[in-house]
């Protein structure tokens, strides 16, 4: 028989051994906010390109549909008047036709390569480079883009641009959910893809269809519209409610079936990503654009950021040590 000292050497092992696989399994992940929106313009084909050959674990982005059931890319659930261009240049009106209302075609019409120049968001991100004839992208594409690139390991993190408050600006969820996984199934990106949602219906319903697939539980619970309360649920939460959890979002969030907890990188302390790590979550925050706050969120413990700034993240990132993807330069 072993001894008493060679078998807790052998205990010792194992647990490290493990260690080491659990960490590698939970690298730590570099996120493009929207394709890296500070850099170039939002939800394009020339940001993503750039994100690419930049480095970056994963590709953050946003999809609507269709009236004639086509899965676009774009953070509104319509038009954005800040970055939407008609045909003879001039900016669309607000608040926006939503996307559920026009056809491919139609969208495809316009240019969103240049920020309204006299609007907050172009005095958010004054260095953004601006890239006119723009078009909206289609998800399709992007795949596409990704393929040329022939990087095999960027991931997806998509998120359902959907209201429970305004259901007549989008497809009910099971229609757009279908939508959404019917492309990713046919484009075989299920292995690469993340789904995220502050509407947790449509997460609840990516759990049910494709249950290979991680779900990211967006939540937000500070300022003039928050879509998580501690005390009830809310439209959000798809009947959830952290009351019933020790109001702890992180157990609300694992009861619910998620994968990943994806909270406003404000709302976030070591205590609650201890809590979440215990139970198994990743925690992966938004949207975290200044050098110290990154910093501090890694420090914290995080297992990602997503970034506006994602070459600033590459920089704060490899500061704390952390492996950075390589680039996979492509053109859009």
């Amino acid at each position: 028989m072993p001894s008493r000292a060679t078998t807790i050497l052998t205990v010792l092992s194992v647990l490290a051994a493990g260690h080491a696989i659990a960490g590698q399994a939970m690298a730590f992940d570099l996120e493009a906010h929207r394709g890296g929106r500070a850099l170039l313009p939002e939800n394009t084909l020339p940001a993503f390109a750039n994100a690419l050959s930049m480095g970056v674990d994963t590709l953050e982005l946003d999809v609507g549909v269709t009236a004639d059931g086509e899965v676009v890319i774009s953070h509104e659930r319509g038009l954005n008047p800040d970055i939407t261009r008609d045909a003879s240049g001039a900016y669309v009106a607000a608040p926006g036709t939503p996307f559920v209302k026009l056809r491919l075609d139609d969208v495809r019409a316009y240019d969103v390569g240049q920020i309204r120049p006299d609007s907050a968001y172009a005095r958010q991100f004054p260095e953004q480079r601006a890239v006119p004839g723009t078009r909206i992208p289609t998800l399709k594409q992007l795949f596409a883009l990704v393929r040329k690139s022939g990087n095999t390991n960027v991931r997806f993190n998509i998120e359902t641009k959907i209201d429970p408050n305004h259901p007549d600006e989008s497809l009910d969820p099971q229609g757009f959910v279908a939508k959404l996984l019917g492309l990713i199934e046919a484009e075989k990106f299920s292995d690469r893809v993340m789904i995220q949602s502050f509407d947790w219906r449509t997460l609840q319903l990516v759990q049910q269809q494709a249950p290979t697939i991680a779900t990211v539980y967006l939540t937000l619970q500070r300022g003039s519209a928050p879509t998580v309360a501690l005390d009830k649920a809310t439209g959000w939460t798809a009947g959830f409610s952290p009351a019933d959890h020790g109001g702890s979002l992180p157990r609300t969030i694992k009861a619910a079936g998620g994968a990943i907890w994806s909270p406003y990188f404000g709302d976030v302390t070591a205590a609650l990503v201890t809590e979440a790590h215990a139970l198994g979550l990743r925690v992966v925050v938004w949207t975290v654009n200044k050098r110290e706050d990154m910093a501090r969120m890694i420090e914290t413990g995080v297992d990602g950021i997503i970034s506006d700034n994602p070459d600033l993240l590459r920089q704060v990132a490899g500061e704390k040590g952390i492996a950075l993807p390589a680039g996979t330069p492509v053109e859009p």
